[in-house]
């Protein structure tokens, strides 16, 4: 409708966003509603497409494919740990161990050239890719009674805040917060997703989560500030990798890692809170 009414503005990202996101919802719906292992099973293979389109934007040498193929590894053991609700070793097993062991595959035969380079961003690529989007998968075995609803209600508040602050940036949008990496993101569609988000958040809460009313309107403030973190962020990461390339730039700007951004943040950060606050987690 919108399209219908002003052609000369350009809908396409926000028409990619929206059509993505719903794509993801309904997967999420049936992941969670109906089988934990389900669950489990695609958001394994949605952080396995993640971390390989973040891979395909490194400028890599032949000698990380060995430390490619390690980060790879880990997606499965990371889930494993899911599995058995070994909440502990999930927890750290990426941002001690994995960090700590990294190296070795990268030193060994390999040399010292580009060692730091390499090494430092395949660890933050599984940071955000694995260790943040790994976190939808333990709603449900953290809580076996709330959780499925808490991921529904964590998509929706972060599918809602995304498109929002896209809409409020492209009709208001004055004030870019990064314009050199996305112009896109705007101080007023910060700030118009925030209270849109909220107000979201207060009328969906009861039917959702077990929360009150105060933590009910506190988990949009929180959803909606995660995410504008999580895009802001990615952005900035993807034009930094992406110098000087502008037809991958372009071809990167319909991929999962630009629709999960936001969740990579969201998902962590509203799981410890919760986790934190509640006994049910």
């Amino acid at each position: 409708m919108m399209k219908k009414q002003e052609p000369k503005k350009d809908f396409s990202g926000i028409w990619f966003r929206v059509k993505t996101w719903w794509g993801m919802f309904v997967v999420f719906c049936f992941a969670t509603l109906f089988n934990p292992i389900v669950s489990l099973l695609s958001l394994m293979i949605l952080c396995f497409f993640s971390l390989k389109e973040y891979f395909s934007m490194m400028k890599s040498r032949k000698s990380d494919r060995r430390l490619f193929l390690w980060s790879y590894l880990m997606i499965p053991v990371q889930f494993y740990w899911i599995y058995i609700g070994w909440y502990g070793m999930f927890i750290v097993f990426i941002p001690v161990y994995v960090f700590l062991f990294l190296p070795l595959p990268r030193i060994i035969g390999k040399g010292t050239l580009g060692f730091l380079r390499s090494v430092s961003m395949t660890q933050w690529g599984l940071m955000l890719m694995v260790f943040g989007l790994s976190h939808l998968a333990y709603y449900q075995f953290a809580t076996p009674e709330y959780g499925a609803k808490l991921v529904l209600f964590l998509i929706v508040l972060t599918q809602v805040n995304d498109v929002l602050h896209y809409l409020v940036s492209l009709y208001l949008g004055r004030k870019k917060v990064v314009p050199s990496a996305n112009p896109n993101i705007t101080w007023e569609g910060f700030i118009g997703a925030f209270l849109l988000t909220t107000a979201v958040s207060y009328f969906l809460y009861p039917y959702l989560t077990p929360f009150d009313l105060k933590f009910g309107i506190l988990s949009g403030v929180i959803i909606s500030v995660a995410g504008f973190a999580g895009s802001l962020t990615i952005s900035v990461l993807k034009r930094d990798l992406l110098i000087g390339d502008s037809e991958k730039f372009q071809n990167l700007k319909e991929s999962y890692l630009t629709r999960v951004d936001s969740l990579a943040y969201t998902s962590p950060i509203f799981f410890h809170i919760i986790r934190y606050y509640f006994d049910f987690m």
